[in-house]
């Protein structure tokens, strides 16, 4: 069977896995040193989503590193199997979760002028962080269609 790019126990992985992690952790970051943020419940659930997924994606990112030391192979169908419920479950949430950032962020910005009314709000923060998560997403849902992929051709 060829290789795919992504697929779990490869540097491909170990790469999609490190970049949700990373992109999870700044958003994390940049929400929390933004004052204010816990007063809106969109971010604490981008905060508790992005969570979620730098959790998911570290502890598959550490097996992918033992997969390489140690030359295991990773394809097996249960092992795929959640691999590919879980891509999808936090695939899912955090694209909920920057989705909803993002209303309350367009809220603010474009439809009730808060950010230019009220001076020293963080909006700049807050998109920020809103823009890591869909990165982040964006790596998940490629790892989740290589996944869903991989188990179909198992």
């Amino acid at each position: 069977m060829r290789e795919l790019v992504g697929s779990p126990g490869t540097w491909g992985g170990l790469v999609l896995r490190a970049g949700q992690c990373s992109f999870a952790g700044a958003s994390i970051g940049v929400m929390v040193s933004a004052l204010g943020f816990a007063n809106y419940t969109a971010f604490c659930y981008l905060i508790a989503s992005m969570g979620l997924q730098l959790l998911w994606s570290f502890g598959l990112a550490c097996l992918d590193i033992y997969a390489l030391k140690m030359r295991k192979d990773l394809r097996n169908p249960i092992l795929v199997s959640l691999f590919v419920v879980g891509d999808w479950v936090t695939a899912i949430l955090s694209f909920a979760a920057a989705c909803s950032a993002s209303g309350v962020v367009v809220l603010f910005e474009k439809d009730v002028n808060f950010c230019k009314r009220v001076p020293g709000f963080p909006c700049g923060m807050f998109q920020l962080s809103t823009a890591l998560a869909f990165l982040s997403w964006t790596l998940i849902a490629a790892s989740s269609l290589v996944m869903f992929w991989l188990l179909a051709s198992l």
